[in-house]
């Protein structure tokens, strides 16, 4: 199961690296502005909220598989929404619809059901690292995906495509993207029959669950605000970077993210896993606010890509600390719990740092990111640093 789950999420990494960079300049082709841009991030990120919060509740009653299967046909439907409409508000009800991914993370309802069926395929000690290689191959394809934004650019100057049309054939790009992966997911054995459901989806655990996705909340909010489509706008808008260039940095950003998030297994049975989380995210927080003062483009991207390098290096800790305090049966839930708070939080982000960019105000989205994602890490620090763990 573990090969089939991290296939799929390179394949759905792969789809998010290139739509989070072509989002913005999609939108702007089609007449939208800074504002249309965020509302719209906005309503992706709340309907992946809404989803994981029905798994979240639900989900315990129906097979991850079948779960995962629906996940993917919206997927598919979602990328040829997106190719066929123009209107903002249509737009608006296909991204809330389905779990396309503005963000440089995975915050889509597929993250909790694979977090699921890891977490219940790997043992205690090689959780970690399960889901470091999980999040690797997430930044490394994302990466990869982030220099498919070239192609446009590419279908436009050589092979005379008018640019609208080059970027509609990315989101059926992603549409097809979505069908393989509903296609790999097709191939998980069907659940044992007559195999017994939890009565409820959170019980002993409960407590500690809300107490955890109350902190995520407030990083997810933090990160919402300078999600990879918005400071893709922001570079283009601050220093008129072009879509290629673009493109080219984002790669090199999730490919510095791949590779830190190797090393947080050996670091977290170093130091802990609550250690990892935080005594990464503060430095990297440090150098986004330290982007948003630089006068240069050069100086900016520098700074960006040395967060790249810390910033998630907390993402497989996180997921392997939530799923080593509750107990086995709880984890679907678990996962679903803590990740809805986080989308919710982070759909708030991109309409507040739209209107930000639209008054002129274009450093203050990551100067508030930066000082919010550092009080997170410091609460974080202070209540959970002693909790334990279990098997």
């Amino acid at each position: 199961m573990i090969p089939l789950m991290l296939t799929a999420r390179a394949l759905r990494a792969f789809a998010d690296g290139f739509v989070a960079v072509l989002l913005p300049a999609y939108l702007l082709a089609l007449g939208h502005g800074q504002l249309e841009v965020g509302l719209l991030s906005t309503a992706t990120l709340l309907g992946s909220a809404v989803a994981t919060l029905a798994v979240g509740r639900w989900g315990h009653r129906f097979a991850l598989r079948r779960l995962l299967l629906a996940a993917a046909v919206l997927m598919a439907a979602t990328g040829l929404g997106f190719a066929t409409l123009s209107s903002l508000w249509p737009l608006l009800l296909v991204a809330f619809m389905g779990p396309l991914n503005p963000s440089g993370g995975d915050v889509s309802v597929f993250l909790p059901l694979e977090h699921a069926v890891l977490a219940g395929s790997a043992s205690t000690e090689a959780r970690t690292s399960v889901f470091a290689r999980y999040s690797f191959f997430g930044s490394i394809f994302a990466a990869l995906g982030a220099l498919a934004t070239a192609v446009p650019d590419w279908l436009a100057s050589r092979a005379g495509w008018q640019m609208i049309d080059a970027l509609r054939a990315m989101f059926v790009a992603y549409a097809v993207i979505g069908a393989v992966v509903w296609a790999l997911y097709l191939r998980m054995p069907e659940p044992p029959a007559g195999e017994s459901k939890p009565p409820s989806s959170l019980a002993p655990s409960r407590d500690i669950v809300f107490r955890i996705a109350a902190l995520f909340s407030v990083d997810s909010f933090a990160g919402g605000l300078v999600i990879n489509a918005l400071l893709a706008l922001w570079l283009f808008e601050r220093f008129g970077m072009s879509l290629t260039a673009a493109g080219a940095f984002f790669f090199w950003t999730g490919s510095f993210s791949a590779v830190s998030q190797l090393a947080a297994p050996a670091l977290a049975r170093r130091i802990g896993l609550v250690n990892t989380m935080v005594f990464t995210h503060i430095p990297s927080s440090l150098c986004l606010i330290g982007a948003a003062f630089a006068s240069s483009l050069e100086l900016a991207l520098g700074l960006l890509l040395a967060r790249s390098l810390l910033s998630q290096m907390d993402v497989p800790a996180r997921s392997a600390y939530v799923m080593s305090v509750v107990t086995p049966a709880e984890r679907p839930a678990a996962a679903s719990f803590t990740a809805v708070p986080r989308s919710l939080a982070s759909a708030v982000g991109p309409s507040l740092a739209g209107a930000m960019f639209a008054a002129g105000l274009m450093s203050a989205p990551l100067v508030a990111c930066g000082l919010l994602k550092i009080a997170y890490d410091l609460a974080l620090f202070a209540r959970f640093r002693k909790v334990a763990t279990q098997a």
